[in-house]
């Protein structure tokens, strides 16, 4: 990884008053898999459209292998692959004619395109099922067809748009372990999800997106680390809400304390020490405690700090 594939400054998108993308700046390095990590609505596949040439940005400039994408995106679709969140396969053609079809339109045709469809069965592993229906062809079978048609032409950057969305294990594995392979053999990856667990196993690197924004970009151990040793939320009845922060900000293990909706936000250097610290002292000023959360130092509790709400929200 030593030079940057993709570039996005200051990328806008708009569908009529609603800003999907809202001013997204970032660069993805030749050869990493990049995770985009937020809940539903957040602006990852408004994005990752827009890298994929099938959306056309409203203001900003978007590079790929060093073209510009407003005027040359013919340049870049041959260099790319994209499989979307949909599956987008004809139902009543077989496995194979399905690839056959998509390899024609990025002008593959004879013994390659032969070729290069074989090789992509293999590479999913629907070798065996190249002559059935799609139709026929389990949810798993059919994500890693659709897979395989947005790899049928070798493209050198694959962008990967919530590919495990409603597989089985087994093929959600499956799709890990091939994203793991392509990105060995020298693949840049982009990768989309709403799953920590996903950006943990595969990404070296993961924005945070959320209503259009990047809210930080980090590998996943510097994105925890930003968080320190944790954060404690502390329900206490609001009349003690504004006279104990001077109390608590004095404490050795905080490093922060926030009123937020209702309780305090407690930063922390160590969780642990800082709760023992803290029902101490309420029980010495006589407060009841009515509610308490502690959240680790965790990809999630990164995600709950930066935006107040849970990842699935």
């Amino acid at each position: 990884m030593s030079s940057s594939i993709i570039e996005l400054k200051n990328v806008v998108k708009r569908f009529g008053d609603r800003v999907a993308v809202n001013g997204v700046g970032l660069s993805v390095q030749d050869g990493e898999i990049f995770g985009l990590l937020g809940p539903n609505g957040a602006g990852k596949t408004t994005t990752i459209s827009l890298l994929a040439t099938l959306l056309v940005p409203d203001d900003g400039e978007i590079r790929i292998c060093n073209y510009n994408l407003r005027q040359e995106a013919n340049r870049v679709k041959p260099l790319i692959g994209f499989v979307p969140q949909e599956i987008a396969l004809y139902q009543t053609l077989s496995a194979w004619d399905n690839l056959a079809l998509f390899g024609r339109v990025y002008g593959l045709h004879g013994s390659t395109l032969k070729e290069r469809v074989t090789n992509a069965l293999a590479l999913v592993g629907l070798s065996s099922r190249a002559g059935d229906p799609v139709q026929t062809f389990s949810g798993g079978m059919k994500r890693r067809l659709n897979m395989a048609v947005g790899l049928v032409h070798q493209p050198r950057i694959l962008f990967l748009d919530e590919p495990t969305v409603g597989v089985d294990p087994q093929s959600r594995n499956f799709i890990f372990e091939h994203v793991k392979r392509l990105n060995e053999d020298g693949m840049t990856i982009v990768y989309t999800t709403h799953y920590m667990e996903e950006v943990e196993r595969l990404c070296h690197r993961v924005a945070i997106m959320d209503e259009g924004c990047i809210l930080a970009l980090d590998t996943t151990v510097g994105l925890v680390n930003k968080l320190g040793a944790g954060v404690i939320y502390l329900g206490l009845p609001r009349a003690y809400l504004e006279p104990l922060l001077p109390g608590i900000q004095a404490l050795p293990q905080v490093r922060r304390a926030t009123e937020e909706k209702g309780r305090l936000k407690i930063e922390t250097s160590n969780a642990h020490l800082a709760l023992l610290q803290l029902i101490e002292l309420c029980n010495v000023r006589n407060i009841s405690i009515l509610s308490l959360e502690m959240l680790e130092p965790t990809l999630e509790s990164v995600f709950l700090h930066l935006t107040g709400k849970r990842l699935r929200d």
